[in-house]
This record gives C-alpha cells, structure tokens and sequence, in this order.
C-alpha cells in the first residue's frame, strides 16, 4: 500500500512583486571596466590553456555553482561564450533560477531565514514558470537549458541580454542544467513535473558528455560546484573515454581547475587518505587528482569567486586579443 504524499495542491503562491529581494542587477560585472586585484600564479598558466584549447577547437567547459552567477559573473561567462573562448556552460537548478529572475525581474534571492519561518520560501508565482520550460523540453527531446533559454529570449524578457541561458541560445553554445529532484525551490510548486525535468536534465547530461568527449587537448572548470560538478563530470569522463577507447583514441592530455574557497594545502598530486576530511571534498580528488592521473594537469585557485573570475576573464581576454591579427 502507497504512504501517504503531501497534497501540493494546497500550497499558495505569492507573486515575485511581493518578495523582499537580496541581489539585483547591480551586481553584474562589466566585461568592459573589471577592476582586478587578485593574483595567482595559477592564473596565466590556465588562461593559457583556455586560448589554446580554443585554437585546437577542443572543449573549453565550465560547471558553476549557483554562487558563481550571484558575485555576477554571468556577463564575463557570456563574453567569453561569444568569443569562442568558453563552449559549455554547466549550471545545477540553482543557478538556472538565479539566471532566469534576473532576467525577468532584474532581482533574485531571498532570506531563507525569513520567508522558512512563514511557509513561504520559494513559492513565487513567476519563478515556477522553469517548470514549464522543463515540461517543453521534455516534449520536443530538447535540453532543459536550451528549453529555458529559449523562453527567456523568444519572450523578451526584460533583462535576457545579460541572462547565460539566453545567451547560449542565441550563440548555440550549450548551457546545461544539471537538477537533483527535490533540491529546487521550483520543485515545490504545484506545477513540477518530476518526470519532464528528470527527463529535460537528463538530455543535457548527454549534451554534456559530448562535450567530454571533445577534451582531448581542452580545459575543464569546476567553479564553485563541491559535488554537482564532480560528480556529473567523473561519469561523463567514464562514458566518453569508453567509447574513446573503442575508437582507438585518447582523452588524457587535458587541463582542469578548482575554483573555490576551500583551503587544500599546496599539494594535490595526490588525494588525501580516508581519514583526512578533505578525502571527502570531491573536486579535490575527483577533479583534482583520479581524472587527470593519466596524463593531464590539474591547478587549485582559491579566492572568492568575484575576483578569481574576473581576474580569469581578463588574462584569458589579454592572451587572446594578443593572438588576434
């Protein structure tokens, strides 16, 4: 016999208007004037790979976490989609609402301190919206960033020229959306549809893959994402070198990098033993070290993701403008 489920249908939704917001668009940064403090020597040497991979038509992917878009990276992430110098984008379902109210209202955020206490933490009308994209793109065999993307810019919404997800629609650069059921606010509306989203994120799973495949020779990012990025990016990995191998090819020589604010020491040729809690951190062995032991390099920035970004962003903008007749 079923056990009892929670009638969703009793849950009430307020309109975004009504919403006391903690972000909004003033904090975009522009690709034009970026004001760059940080340094590390990390830095040239990734940027330089970036721009090499991007001469070699090999994959340039980055998974950001949610954070990533907050410090208002996402013009920075679009400029570099637009110059080929970034050929995925990967967000988790957190990004994507961010990305999607910013540019429908131009705000996003809210204390889950405040709205947990009455019931009300993302339950907004407007936002719930996502899930009909997810539904869409379950229908028509699309990916559900494309999906969202597209609905942002085919209905104009206000503030899409500075939305990821517009932007990879337009340029036909993939932005995934990679969701764990029940993890979004989007998934207490009454208006979810697990088995369209499972399905919409599932064929970005696949579109990401592809895109592994192509890493011989390119760069991978792990941006802020502690497990969603790891762990979709260490099964890709094993998919395409499978089929790699029965091709008589190779995905070995490859770059990849940690941005986050996790100390790890300066050391990560090798993982930490069990007993260390950073084993358990896994961009730092998954990412890090087990997927790059056979040939690739591996590089650890940490910092906040407001000045590591950007001060990427302008050295790979520098090396590539240089190379440019």
């Amino acid at each position: 016999m079923p056990y009892r489920q929670f009638d969703r249908s009793r849950v009430r939704l307020r309109p975004l208007s009504e919403r006391v917001h903690d972000l909004d668009r003033s904090i975009l940064l522009d690709p034009n004037n970026i004001q760059v403090s940080f340094e590390h020597p990390a830095i040239p040497i990734l940027a330089e790979r970036i721009v090499q991979a991007a001469e070699k038509e090999a994959s340039i992917i980055a998974f950001c976490g949610a954070h990533v878009l907050r410090k208002g990276n996402g013009p920075l992430l679009i400029d570099l989609m637009e110059k080929g110098l970034l050929t995925h984008l990967a967000l988790n379902g957190a990004g994507a609402i961010h990305d999607f109210e910013l540019a429908l209202i131009g705000a996003t955020c809210e204390s889950v301190a405040r709205y947990i206490r009455t019931g009300e933490f993302g339950l907004w009308c407007e936002t719930g919206r996502i899930n009909e994209a997810a539904i869409l793109a379950a229908r028509e065999g699309l990916g559900f960033g494309e999906a969202l993307g597209r609905m942002i810019e085919e209905e104009r919404f206000p503030y899409r020229q500075t939305s990821v997800l517009a932007a990879g629609y337009r340029l036909g650069v993939p932005v995934t959306i990679h969701v764990a059921i029940g993890q979004d606010i989007v998934h207490e509306h009454p208006n979810f549809d697990a088995a369209a989203t499972g399905q919409a994120s599932y064929t970005d799973f696949l579109v990401f893959t592809e895109s592994v495949a192509r890493l011989e020779g390119g760069v991978y990012l792990n941006i802020g994402s502690a497990v969603a990025g790891p762990e979709v990016y260490l099964k890709a990995l094993s998919m395409a070198r499978n089929v790699a191998r029965q091709e008589g090819r190779e995905i070995r020589h490859f770059t990849t990098a940690v941005f986050d604010l996790v100390a790890i020491g300066d050391d990560w040729s090798s993982e930490a033993p069990k007993d260390d809690p950073r084993y358990y951190y896994r961009p730092f062995k998954t990412v890090l070290v087990r997927t790059v032991a056979d040939g690739g390099e591996s590089l650890y920035i940490q910092g906040d993701h407001r000045e590591t970004v950007p001060a990427l962003y302008t050295e790979i903008i520098r090396r590539w403008q240089s190379r440019s007749p």
